[in-house]
């Protein structure tokens, strides 16, 4: 996998196997970015990735400008390949390991972008949106592909990639 865009440009990172993860495509990793480019500066902006997987969203938010991103990932042979792909850069995003669902009630920073894309079937979007409830402070991004009941936040912007959507929401 590479790095579409900014100073982390064409590098490459390890992905975990397909088998643990489903990584974020290029072309939809290119369109999230410039979608949110034209809503906010990144800047001094902060990025979490509540499942990592692979962990480049967070790169590619460092990469394109964003001041910090912070990744969360539960399972520990993907969080070990995360571990070594984040060595290589820096800045590097800061990785927590464990259950996003208990992690990030803890948290006590609020995040401008934050990006959930669990495994697809698993049936905590809902969950997810309720735990971040805190911390988000702009723009949640969700990559599904069933449909996901959007309580306490409201509908920005929705795009359709073969049978996935990227809904951006932001907090009503």
């Amino acid at each position: 996998m590479n790095i579409t865009a900014g100073k982390f440009k064409g590098q490459k990172i390890t992905a975990p196997d397909e088998k643990i993860t489903r990584p974020t495509l290029s072309k939809v990793r290119m369109s999230i970015f410039n979608t949110l480019q034209a809503m906010i500066d990144f800047e001094g902006a902060s990025f979490l990735d509540m499942y990592a997987g692979s962990g480049i969203m967070g790169l590619e938010a460092l990469s394109r400008g964003f001041a910090k991103a912070v990744a969360i990932e539960k399972h520990p042979k993907a969080a070990q390949i995360i571990k070594n792909n984040y060595r290589k850069f820096s800045p590097a995003p800061t990785l927590l390991t464990g259950d996003s669902l208990k992690i990030t009630p803890a948290i006590q920073e609020k995040f401008d972008v934050i990006y959930i894309d669990p495994p697809y079937f698993s049936g905590i979007y809902e969950q997810s949106l309720k735990a971040i409830k805190d911390i988000t402070g702009g723009i949640v991004i969700l990559e599904h592909v069933n449909e996901v009941e959007f309580t306490g936040y409201e509908l920005i912007k929705q795009k359709k990639y073969g049978n996935k959507f990227i809904t951006f929401l932001c907090k009503e």
